[in-house]
């Protein structure tokens, strides 16, 4: 992946495809090779950009405090490294928090967004149940597990039981990347302290660009209300609720994930 230098750090990213820009931001401990089942259908159409947070995968990985503003700082610097003015942007979990804090401090940047499984943060979010944040946020219990043990931990709270039995080539692929660009466990715990530490909610009114909120209605990582939430906070916004879909939608159903994306940004092409 290539390189770039945005202000202390090194951010690794990838560019596929033509026309107008697409930025693709991925969630908390994930790294980009997650977006796979998305780039070979946005890259038909859009010039796609994916690239790894600080903190994951091949991106450098400081231990020192995160937060939401500087990820979104992240972002903007990536673009201004490789010439992009304006962007549509796409953001899941964390991501869509970032995405979310990219669109309220860089909105000339911002031709459309879309904001998948997320939350807005503060005292207005919907927090996960007990065991999903145990998952999520105890990290001493994450050191005493191997990668592996972590990894198919996690799973069932991303996708259904039924597409974990059914799709294991899928399955072993994402473990297979977890393996081997592990996300350290301080990049977790400087992640999630960036993500609890996020508040997005009274500002969400003052988001201009034209808004796509997604979920699956059986997320147990983060609940579908704080998509209505954000739907009914953002002016304009669309919300689509994928009825049987958990957290992991655009990787079980990147059908139906793929088809309302390029539906909305379809009708919010850049005006420039």
């Amino acid at each position: 992946m290539p390189i770039a230098k945005i202000g202390d750090i090194n951010i690794c990213y990838e560019v596929a495809g033509e026309g107008e820009p697409l930025l693709l931001i991925m969630g908390y401990g994930a790294s980009s090779h997650w977006w796979f089942p998305q780039i070979t259908s946005f890259s038909q159409e859009y010039r796609v950009i994916t690239f790894d947070n600080r903190g994951t995968g091949q991106s450098d990985k400081p231990d020192k405090p995160y937060t939401l503003e500087m990820m979104a700082a992240d972002a903007a610097g990536l673009l201004e490294a490789i010439g992009i003015d304006s962007t549509h942007v796409f953001g899941v979990s964390m991501g869509g928090m970032i995405a979310q804090e990219f669109a309220l401090r860089y909105p000339g940047k911002v031709t459309s967004l879309i904001l998948g499984c997320t939350m807005p943060g503060g005292h207005n979010m919907v927090m996960p149940d007990q065991e999903a944040s145990t998952v999520l946020f105890d990290m001493e219990r994450k050191q005493q597990l191997t990668l592996e043990e972590q990894a198919r931990e996690l799973l069932p709270f991303l996708f259904s039981q039924e597409f974990i039995d059914k799709k294991p080539d899928i399955i072993d692929a994402l473990i297979a990347d977890m393996l081997e660009y592990p996300t350290p466990p301080h990049g977790y715990k400087r992640q999630g302290e960036a993500v609890m530490g996020f508040n997005a909610y009274d500002r969400l009114p003052d988001i201009k660009a034209p808004t796509l909120v997604i979920a699956g209605a059986a997320d147990r990582l983060i609940p579908v209300e704080n998509s209505r939430i954000l739907a009914s906070r953002i002016p304009g916004a669309e919300l689509v609720i994928f009825e049987d879909m958990g957290h992991g939608f655009t990787g079980e159903a990147p059908e139906e994930a793929n088809k309302a994306v390029l539906d909305f940004l379809r009708r919010h092409r850049s005006s420039k």
